[in-house]
């Protein structure tokens, strides 16, 4: 049967026209109930037993996802109209309700309602898309019932009362989401079920009753017609909303607009925006852009004391607010030159589903009826949350997962619903689990799909590929490898061969990691989506599949593999001479790590032809990293920690820090260079379409806690460029060897990030790398882990005319949004990899409490900060206990020193102090590390 549809639109040109699309109608598209005696049932997909089938609307499947993905709730007939409706409104919530569609295991069916002759509706005179779509639904669930009988009741899921009322009417069998659970008899399930917004008015009456909690009642959001028109004529600023990871009253959004970063000081002014959210926000006057730490205390009740953590490895990690030190009484606040703000509306929601904890709260009596009771997220720019929940006695010393539902104007708290249970608080691999679900790390098994684009195994080098042109055999060569120990995935190896004219020709040989992952395949498309491997303290979260990973691209020592070297031509004064570039088949000798490459170029006795090489290569890496110093690359020190794991229990056995040897720096030597010589290739042949890697130099503001702490201590940093910075760290020598260090270590935390950035999207003189004073760079060295080297391995084959460019790299756009996803990706992983050290470090100090040295890093009104070099954290040590309002302490800012008011006990910035470190429970299921003064 032939229907046709017509409507209007309007053309980019301005034109209107009018569109008739022909709509095919058929009688043969089956209902998937295998009880049916006139459908096929050869597809079917519900229930053989099934006495009830479920029909959803629209906005149960979009405020109920998490309950329909609940393995209570199945035989679900997912209508096309629905299925097409969700996709317009709700990507993320489309997705998961096609794999609940997709999965065997699963009794989800989708009807192509809208093809059916029976079911399909014509929108009538008058009516709306919604009232026409919520009429399909109801013709469809009537032609079920019908047409599956009386055996089988077709039962329809709404929360719209207009839509259940027109379905009683109609004969159709309608239940809200509500009233269907609570019919299962499983009363836990009802904690997955979204409120309506009268149970939240409900349960804010409830969360009023209690006399600690005041009512906190925030501006009403603007509506989207008046927020457009103050954007397009500059009254409010556009921009995605980031909370301080340190200080959560503290947020930031970076306005295109104004050119500059608008800080958002206290939970009111940040208007019930979430982290990641895109807000539109109006300035504040001129004369409250003060240091908000002040009004932050005094804007939220919910102060919480700093937790220990691992030191910051750049300014992104660091507390954006340094100066934590309270104003004296009736001083006012200086007025800084950064604009605050305050969020008037939001533009798209970030909400998503957060892990954590329920507060610690008395069990209501009977212990039977509902609980409202507060979730404390992991994350603390997450406000907390409101749920109810009927299993209370259940949850409190487990991880659960919760997702927000709505958070009206009148309510102190978002709310929200309980969605799945983690483990209990405490145990590692439920800690594990909830890091890697905070910090979005993708840990399914690879997909059948994806496992199809490998080759078979075993996998050998084989005469096609040898005999490919584009191919060089460099299996005559001496490269090996140097890596940490028990590395598996080896992305990189090298030779250094003296030539007759007395230069060296040095390789760096990469896996060919692109002669495996072809563009546009499953496997490229899971390899970008995942961004990059994770590693953790006990485990590697890998970005290709483990055949991949650890033995056909891994260049593992005495096979044959494919690479892509970078080869140079250079003296010994490591001037280069030329380089070039080509595909490869190379023959490891050795797979070594830095301990056996050291030890190898440190023996003496030692002069066999390997060991000969390495002592080469190291004498020009000293040369390079010289030269490197000379041009203004910064030496700078990040704290690694590195845990001995007990191979049974996986618990850590012993903690310390990364030792960096001579032979560490002279791999990371060669790799710089082979990514500074690709980056100039791609660009050269691809000047708009090259990915590269830029680190923005830190502004005055960022600098200016390194500045305080050094005049504080006597130092005079020039931080005019690179080179002044990096010429006075190497002067900032004081009385004990770890002084140095420690200035840089501080430095470091002043940094911004290095980003992946389309060489199109800005101007060369923004494409420069401030840590490495290089003019050019890229990543091209780790394509196993990093799915930038994969892209970067794409362009220089394009450029060597070795392979065509993937049509890709032509879409601005796309390859912007690939970059965006690369930094978020590589952004997670840090900080799932710094949280596995954190976690592993609580659980090592839970049964050893130590004695140790640290160096006060930074001062407080109440204590300060302390930095443990030997295990690489920091955290609080109080003076004064929380809460406790005496000012027994002066604190002298200038000299960044704290005082004993009345006698001669003083603590200043950098000094060593004696500090007890200990895990305590300050609340039940709550273990914390603790630090105290000796």
């Amino acid at each position: 049967m032939l229907q046709s549809k017509s409507f209007v639109k309007k053309t980019r040109q301005g034109r209107v026209v009018k569109v008739v699309r022909e709509h095919y109608l058929r009688d043969d598209i089956y209902c998937g109930a295998p009880s049916c005696m006139t459908c096929n049932t050869s597809a079917a997909r519900l229930s053989t037993s099934a006495s009830t089938i479920l029909i959803v609307d629209t906005n149960v499947v979009l405020n109920q996802i998490d309950l329909l993905e609940n393995p209570a709730v199945d035989d679900v007939v997912v209508l096309s109209v629905v299925l097409e409706e969700v996709r317009n409104k709700n990507l993320a919530v489309y997705n998961r309700l096609k794999a609940l569609c997709t999965n065997s295991l699963r009794k989800y069916f989708v009807f192509s309602n809208e093809h059916h002759k029976d079911t399909y509706v014509k929108e009538m005179v008058g009516e709306s898309p919604n009232d026409r779509n919520d009429r399909a639904i109801r013709v469809a669930a009537r032609w079920y019932q019908s047409h599956l009988g009386v055996n089988t009741q077709v039962l329809l899921i709404t929360n719209d009362r207009e839509n259940k009322r027109r379905a009683i009417e109609e004969g159709i069998s309608a239940e809200t989401v509500e009233s269907y659970v609570r019919s299962l008899g499983k009363p836990d399930l009802l904690d997955l079920v979204v409120l309506s917004s009268s149970a939240d008015v409900s349960m804010e009456d409830v969360e009023d009753l209690r006399p600690s909690k005041k009512k906190v009642i925030y501006s009403e959001h603007k509506p989207m017609s008046e927020i457009t028109s103050g954007l397009l004529h500059g009254v409010y600023h556009q921009g995605k909303l980031r909370v301080n990871r340190y200080n959560p009253f503290e947020a930031y959004v970076g306005s295109e607009s104004i050119g500059d970063e608008i800080v958002i000081y206290g939970r009111s002014n940040m208007n019930r925006a979430f982290d990641g959210d895109i807000v539109a926000v109006e300035l504040l006057p001129q004369d409250q852009w003060r240091d908000g730490k002040s009004m932050i205390i005094a804007d939220d009740e919910d102060d919480e004391e700093e937790d220990v953590h691992l030191v910051p490895s750049s300014a992104d990690d660091a507390p954006r607010n340094e100066n934590l030190v309270q104003p004296s009484t009736g001083s006012v606040p200086p007025v800084s030159g950064r604009p605050a703000g305050r969020v008037v509306g939001i533009i798209k929601r970030n909400w998503h589903s957060y892990c954590g904890s329920l507060e610690p709260m008395p069990m209501p009596a009977g212990n039977a009826g509902v609980a409202h009771a507060l979730f404390v997220s992991k994350d603390r720019r997450i406000p907390k949350i409101r749920i109810q929940t009927r299993q209370l006695g259940n949850l409190l010393d487990k991880r659960i997962i919760v997702a927000v539902d709505t958070w009206d104007c009148l309510s102190r708290y978002p709310s929200g619903h309980y969605v799945r249970t983690i483990g209990e608080i405490g145990d590692r691999d439920t800690e594990s689990e909830v890091l890697l679900i905070e910090n979005d790390i993708n840990t399914r098994p690879f997909s059948s799909q994806v496992l199809a684009c490998l080759p078979p195994l075993p996998w050998s080098l084989s005469s096609e590929d040898l005999a490919k042109a584009n191919r060089e055999d460099l299996r005559h060569l001496r490269v090996f490898s140097v890596d940490p120990p028990g590395c598996k995935d080896i992305d990189d190896a090298l030779h250094c061969m003296p030539l007759a004219n007395g230069n060296f020709e040095v390789g760096v040989h990469i896996a060919d990691v692109t002669n495996f992952v072809l563009a546009g395949t499953p496997l490229d498309e899971e390899a970008s989506q995942r961004g990059t491997s994770v590693y953790l303290v006990e485990r590697r979260i890998d970005m290709l599949p483990k055949p991949l990973t650890e033995d056909i691209c891994s260049l593992r020592s005495d096979v044959e593999r494919l690479a892509f070297s970078v080869i140079w031509e250079m003296t010994p004064d490591t001037e280069i001479i030329s380089t070039r570039y080509t595909k490869s088949a190379i023959k490891s000798c050795a797979a070594l790590s830095y301990v056996e490459a050291q030890a190898r170029m440190d023996d003496s006795r030692m002069m066999d032809p390997l060991t000969t090489d390495l002592r080469n290569l190291n004498s020009l890496a000293k040369i390079m990293r010289l030269r490197r110093i000379e041009r203004g690359a910064l030496t700078l020190a990040s704290p690694e920690v590195k845990f001995q794991i007990d191979t049974e229990t996986h618990d850590p056995l012993d903690i310390g820090m990364y030792q960096i040897r001579e032979a560490n720096q002279m791999i990371e030597e060669f790799m710089l260079a082979a990514n500074v010589s690709v980056a100039e290739k791609i660009l050269r042949h691809f000047p708009l379409c090259s990915l590269l890697r830029r680190h923005p130099s830190p502004t005055k503001e960022m600098l200016e806690p390194l500045l305080r702490t050094a005049a504080a201590v006597g130092l005079d940093l020039d931080v005019s460029s690179s080179k002044a910075l990096a010429d006075s760290l190497d002067r900032a020598v004081g009385d004990d060897p770890y002084f140095n260090k420690l200035i840089r270590i501080l430095a470091t935390r002043c940094m911004t990030q290095a980003v992946y950035f389309a060489s199109g999207d800005l101007s060369p003189s923004e494409f420069s790398h401030y840590g490495l004073a290089a003019r050019l760079y890229t990543h091209f060295t780790s394509p196993i882990r990093r799915y930038a080297d994969v892209i970067v391995h794409r362009l220089l084959a394009a450029a060597l005319g070795i392979a065509k460019l993937p049509p890709i790299f032509l879409d601005g756009p796309q390859l912007t949004g690939i970059a965006d996803n690369l930094n978020n990706r590589h952004r997670n992983a840090q900080m799932a990899s710094r949280a596995s050290v954190e976690l592993h470090t609580l659980i090592y100090f839970k049964k050893r409490p130590t004695d140790t040295q640290g160096r006060i890093v930074k001062i407080k009104s109440n204590g300060f900060i302390v930095f443990v070099p030997k295990f690489g954290i920091e955290g609080p040590v109080y003076l004064v206990p929380k809460g406790d309002k005496r000012a027994d302490w002066v604190v002298d800012e200038a000299h960044q020193r704290v005082t004993k008011a009345g006698s001669n006990i003083t603590y200043g910035i950098l000094q060593t102090v004696r500090i007890h470190m200990e895990v305590v429970e300050p609340q039940p299921n709550r273990p914390k590390l603790e630090l105290t003064l000796i």
